[in-house]
């Protein structure tokens, strides 16, 4: 079904055009591609279809446009009104939402070709952008594939072929087994001949998903199952091998261009360490491991490899480096990378602009010595996460609220999503890439940070708070990192904010600033005061903070607060043990989606989520969302005389971590189970979730069946 051009430019001409005045401020060609200049007498394409949906569709059609290229567009039933349909100059609906029957449904997508005379399709990155079979039939019907030719993708494709590729290449490789595993019982066969750790992973895979490491049989054992399911589920390819882990890994991965005339370059590296599940959160370029002789070393062992096999395209050869400095080749990603803006940052070049340049049989106009490498940008991944769940399982919801950080200098969303976006089960959870830039990581970090704490997302559980974290936490500021750091980090999982006494005290200082701010606005407006503070105590208060909901801060339970307040000047002096000085601006609000406090001259940007009458408020403060309650010292008294609530036996009871699909149930009612059993198995974007029992007993109730759609935390099974 065709979507009209008109209708669609009707209903979203002002949201579009405002997306291109914020582009065009941040990222123009002159600032951000200084090395890329576009010839607009070079021949080039007409139309070109994105075969993708979300940030990434939206991503190239950016580049498409800025080259006067018109875009088509598709999308499933559920993604009819996305951002990407809507910036495209014609939209076709090519399934219902399952991606099987719509992102990745050939025949639909073909015809969609045949119907917009489409010149050549771009696949961005995941679905369809690795499918041999699918560039195949567009090169029998005579469009152009943006991407590298048949052979480079399936040989690189295959992790099996392309480390044998590799060797002869003279490129570094990982010790492992050359082949196939059989079965579980080879798989635990082979990792003992080869020694833990090893890591299992799906030959097809990518992204993280059919992945699983393993440290003795029982984990090899379990890896090689929930590896084969997700390979199948992925990438409909059970294929499996098996290779050493490299303990104390940095994954560092250098991105090429080729063309199709024997012209190879490299962009350098990207510090992709910071990893959950095998998946990218944090990523940065360039390295602050690598040194010129071993970045030179890797970029040359990167062309050789790309050269070996004929590639013609971006792409990027993934390396592990260990601490020593010795680097083995992991696999080659033969598409755009999801982390690719870094690089275009801090190489002024337009990768997608290439990537059609290419495509089109136009020369490289770059050499190896043209290439700069200039400041350092981040990438954090803003995902619909539960971070305080295994660091991020999948959340769904709608998106209520939505303001991305792009009035900050030097800071870049590539998003595909705008407020009122559904979050869904069926796609990938990333909501934004967040790109900061800076003339040294310092700076770059800095506004990372202050991004970070200006990105208001309502609705829905994000990541910030983790992102927050990492990037104020001493070991990666000094970038001390590797793919172990999340675990190592927070060996008990990320509980929030890494509080120290000057953060909580001006915690402590904002929520009763804010509170005192609430009760003086409310006597301009309100006759009969329902606050409970002293009528008598005008200019003084006495408040306690209670911030014994967070566990990040159990130690500090309760503080006494004694506050001053000057109405006239907005300033407010508090007394927690020292004193502090809290400023407000003017025109300060607590409507705002961001408040800027100062606190003893320094800034702090939070978010108000909520404040009740009764002094319950939520404050995200440097990224982590508190629960308070700011009490007067009447109610603070009476609450002492209240009997703390009973705690709940939980581990009787599973619940869903996340919304998800029902793949396995291992047990029965009257089953006996034992603690760490498996009970059943959850699947979502992909990824498999093995749900084990707490504690021993007997199954006495199992409220889903194989096949069911659940939410987060919906009750799974109960024991007794």
């Amino acid at each position: 079904m065709f979507l009209s051009n008109t209708r669609h430019f009707l209903n979203y001409s002002i949201h579009i055009n405002t997306k291109r005045l914020i582009f065009s401020r941040k990222f123009s060609t002159k600032s951000l591609y200084f090395a890329d200049e576009f010839d607009s007498n070079e021949e080039r394409f007409n139309k070109v279809l994105i075969a993708n949906r979300g940030e990434i569709a939206c991503r190239v059609i950016r580049t498409c446009k800025s080259m006067g290229i018109k875009t088509v567009a598709i999308y499933s039933e559920i993604d009819s009104r996305t951002l990407h349909v809507q910036h495209a100059d014609e939209a076709y609906c090519v399934g219902p939402a399952p991606s099987s029957q719509s992102y990745l449904n050939v025949d639909a997508i073909l015809d969609v070709i045949k119907k917009s005379g489409t010149e050549a399709v771009h696949p961005g990155y995941g679905f369809l952008s690795e499918n041999t079979d699918f560039a195949k039939k567009l090169d029998d019907m005579g469009i152009v594939f943006v991407g590298p030719n048949s052979h480079s993708v399936h040989a690189m494709g295959d992790k099996i072929e392309s480390k044998l590729i590799a060797n002869k290449a003279k490129v570094n490789t990982i010790p492992g087994f050359e082949g196939i595993i059989k079965d579980a019982e080879h798989c635990v066969q082979l990792a003992r001949e080869i020694g833990y750790p090893v890591m299992i992973k799906a030959s097809a895979g990518g992204g993280g998903k059919g992945m699983r490491m393993a440290y003795n049989d029982q984990e090899a054992y379990e890896g090689f199952r929930f590896s084969k399911n997700e390979a199948i589920s992925s990438f409909n390819d059970d294929r499996l091998l098996i290779e050493k882990f490299i303990e104390e890994p940095r994954h560092i991965e250098i991105q090429v261009l080729c063309d199709k005339h024997g012209n190879g370059i490299h962009l350098n590296e990207r510090e992709c360490s910071i990893q959950r599940r095998n998946q990218k959160v944090i990523e940065e370029a360039p390295s602050t491991f690598l040194d010129p002789s071993l970045r030179k070393a890797m970029g040359e062992q990167a062309i050789a490899l790309a050269k070996n096999v004929g590639y013609d395209s971006a792409g990027t050869v993934e390396f592990l480096v260990d601490k020593n400095k010795h680097f083995y080749f992991l696999e080659m990603n033969t598409r755009l990378q999801v982390e690719h803006p870094i690089t275009e940052y801090t190489c002024g070049i337009d990768i997608v602009h290439q990537m059609l340049r290419v495509a089109k049989g136009h020369k490289l106009k770059h050499t190896q010595k043209d290439i700069e490498l200039r400041g350092w940008a981040f990438e954090s991944r803003v995902y619909a996460e539960n971070p305080y769940k295994n660091f991020g399982l999948p959340s769904i919801g709608r998106l209520t609220r939505y303001r991305e950080p792009t009035f900050i200098e030097n800071v870049r969303c590539d998003s595909g999503v705008t407020e009122g976006s559904d979050i869904n089960i069926y796609y990938d959870p990333l909501i934004c890439k967040l790109i900061t830039y800076g003339k040294d990581r310092n700076e770059a970090l800095a506004t990372m940070a202050k991004s970070l704490d200006n990105y208001v997302i309502r609705g829905l559980t994000h990541n910030i708070p983790l992102l927050r974290d990492i990037i104020t936490e001493p070991n990666f500021v000094d970038g001390h990192i590797d793919t172990k750091y999340l675990p190592r980090i927070y060996p008990d999982g990320f509980k929030g904010n890494h509080m120290n006494s000057e953060s909580i005290n001006s915690l402590v200082a904002i929520a009763a600033s804010m509170f005192l701010r609430k009760y003086y606005r409310s006597k301009h407006y309100v006759e009969n005061d329902t606050i409970p503070l002293d009528e008598e105590s005008i200019k003084k208060h006495t408040l306690y903070v209670d911030l014994s909901e967070n566990l990040n801060i159990a130690d500090q339970q309760v503080m006494k607060t004694d506050i001053e307040f000057n109405e006239n000047s907005n300033q407010f002096k508090i007394n927690i043990g020292e004193e502090f000085i809290a400023e407000l601006p003017s025109n300060f609000s607590l409507a705002s989606l961001t408040l800027d406090f100062k606190i003893n001259e320094k800034i702090y940007t939070v978010q108000l989520i909520s404040f009740g009458h009764d002094g319950y408020c939520q404050i995200q403060f440097e990224g982590t969302i508190f629960n308070i309650r700011v009490l007067n010292e009447k109610s603070y008294k009476y609450l002492q005389m209240i009997p703390p609530k009973p705690k709940i036996d939980a581990s009787k009871i599973i619940k869903s971590p996340m919304p998800g699909v029902v793949k396995s149930i291992a047990v029965q009612i009257d089953d006996m189970v034992n603690e760490g059993q498996e009970l059943c198995v959850i699947e979502a974007m992909k990824m498999q979730n093995s749900m084990i029992a707490e504690s021993s007993g007997k199954v006495c109730k199992i409220n889903c069946k194989i096949g069911d759609t659940v939410e987060g935390e919906q009750i799974l099974l109960q024991l007794e």
